[in-house]
């Protein structure tokens, strides 16, 4: 005994022409009738497959440009009636409704509108109605309908002959996916044509990229999902080669890729747990990858490597000379992809783009029965912005270490210092309880590069320092000044600036205040 249903009659109306053919083909060599609209309709006559308009089956013509062709009770009633209720069937026999077995439907291109920046009376105009309303009708009766919204459903059905009990309960849950993401991408629109940053219902979607093979922990699940937004970066990376990425991967990736797209230079970010590790600019690839693992070698392996140039083969021969889970870049060139051929489990993501560092958009985060919304902190500072406060002003190099500093401390946890100099971290402290304690575990860190590098003196010696949020004490800059930095950067706006300025000032060094801070949790 088969589990099989048979398809009698079914209704195609799908923007996406994917498999329609040979679908097509399928239910006729089923017997099964084919009802349509429109492009479909036509798209099937060319291919010399029998179709029936649906106008003709429901005697209603389309009506107001198209808007209402579908949302008749010959359509619905067919869909929804319950093929195992005797006074469903009466009804639907006393008013001449046909049953419909099937239901293919693809809705109008709202999001991809949207996207390519049509007007306002565009997107209203891809808006669909009788879509969703097919398809949540036809998803309701799946115990006797089967709804499909994917070309990859299409196959499916061919495979198995019709459709399972089991397989209409699935398209159903899918379909529902479907619609509740077109309505929440609509929702959004609205709300951004609103002015609504934080609209009092907010929706949103994604669609699965990944299972992933488990989440932080090997006892958690987790799975990988895309917004839509198309972001450069582990959304649109292509995977050139290594083993699955796991949740951990994907995080430090990100997070690496977005802290080397706020430099302009060629620039080599290291991170490991999120945090960089070690962050360069240079006139080459090359030299900043020097420069970004002499920061902290230790770190560095096992580590996530990003780039903001074309790997070329140079880099990737480094790289490749010491453990390295993942290496993210815009694009490589061939022979640097086959450098890393050779190390098998070494991933390599070429995203095709940087990220806009300036560019707005939301980041969410999970509390207990909820989840925090944000504006991404697109922040940034420049030369103009920043207010010198004490008696030495930074010297021209100070100032552009100060500048990349503090970009840096922006992509590292709080509370975060970093010691930097001629374009280069030398030292990091990253989320620590206390800021005196980031202060000194950045200048111990300054101290194991130097030696590592052979160098006698620590690396903090002469270098900058920035602070992601203001020193609430003198005692973090005396810290920084005691591993013998030259100048600081910071947000300001502490009770204590003036105790803060003051120690600069008996120190020597050179303070400038951001007015902006950087906290990263």
């Amino acid at each position: 005994m088969t589990d099989i249903l048979p398809i009698r009659r079914a209704l195609l109306s799908v923007s996406d022409k994917t498999g329609l053919l040979e679908f097509g083909r399928f239910l006729a060599a089923q017997g099964a009738e084919i009802l349509s609209t429109g492009g479909t309709a036509k798209a099937l006559r060319e291919a010399g497959i029998p179709v029936k308009d649906v106008s003709e089956h429901t005697g209603f013509p389309e009506i107001l440009d198209g808007r209402v062709k579908t949302l008749v009770p010959q359509v619905h009633g067919g869909i929804l009636g319950r093929r195992d209720l005797p006074e469903h069937l009466a009804q639907m026999a006393q008013h001449a409704i046909a049953p419909i077995d099937l239901v293919a439907v693809n809705l109008y291109p709202f999001e991809a509108t949207v996207a390519r920046g049509a007007e306002f009376d565009d997107c209203i105009e891809n808006i669909d109605i009788g879509g969703p309303a097919m398809i949540r009708s036809a998803a309701k009766n799946h115990a006797h309908v089967a709804v499909v919204t994917e070309p990859a459903q299409m196959a499916r059905i061919m495979e198995a002959g019709g459709t399972t009990t089991e397989m209409r309960r699935e398209f159903a849950a899918a379909a529902y996916a479907r619609t509740a993401a077109y309505d929440a991408a609509i929702s959004s629109w609205f709300a951004q044509q609103l002015g609504q940053e934080f609209p009092p219902r907010l929706a949103f979607a994604g669609q699965l990229a990944q299972t992933l093979r488990y989440g932080e922990n090997p006892h958690q699940k987790a799975g990988f999902y895309l917004d839509g937004t198309n972001r450069p970066g582990i959304s649109t990376a292509r995977q050139v080669q290594g083993k699955e990425l796991s949740y951990n991967n994907l995080n430090d990736t990100d997070a690496a890729f977005e802290c080397v797209a706020e430099f302009e230079k060629p620039t080599v970010v290291i991170v490991k747990h999120a945090n960089p590790c070690g962050v360069a600019e240079g006139a080459s690839l090359t030299e900043a990858w020097d420069l970004a693992l002499r920061c902290d070698p230790v770190s560095a392996f096992g580590g996530i490597v990003a780039v903001n140039r074309r790997l070329d083969l140079a880099t990737a021969e480094k790289i490749a000379s010491i453990f390295t889970e993942v290496v993210i870049a815009p694009e490589a060139d061939d022979d640097a992809i086959a450098a890393f051929a050779r190390k098998k489990n070494l991933r390599l993501l070429l995203t095709g783009g940087l990220p806009d560092p300036a560019a707005g958009g939301m980041t969410f985060r999970s509390v207990g029965g909820g989840f925090l919304a944000q504006g991404r902190d697109s922040g940034r500072v420049s030369r103009e912005t920043l207010k010198v406060v004490t008696k030495r002003a930074p010297t021209e190099a100070e100032l552009s270490d100060l500048i990349f500093a503090f970009r840096v401390g922006k992509h590292v946890k709080s509370n975060a210092i970093i010691y930097a100099k001629d374009g280069a971290t030398v030292g990091i402290g990253a989320g620590q309880m206390s800021r005196v304690d980031s202060s000194r575990i950045a200048a111990w860190k300054s101290g194991e590069a130097a030696k590592a590098a052979g160098l006698d003196t620590p690396l903090a010696v002469g270098a900058v320092v920035a602070s992601d949020a203001f020193f609430p004490f003198a005692d973090g800059l005396q810290a920084a000044a005691a591993a013998g930095a030259t100048a600081v950067i910071q947000p300001g706006g502490s009770m204590r600036d003036n105790e803060v300025i003051a120690a600069a000032d008996e120190a020597g060094l050179a303070m400038v205040f951001t007015g902006m801070r950087h906290f990263r949790h």
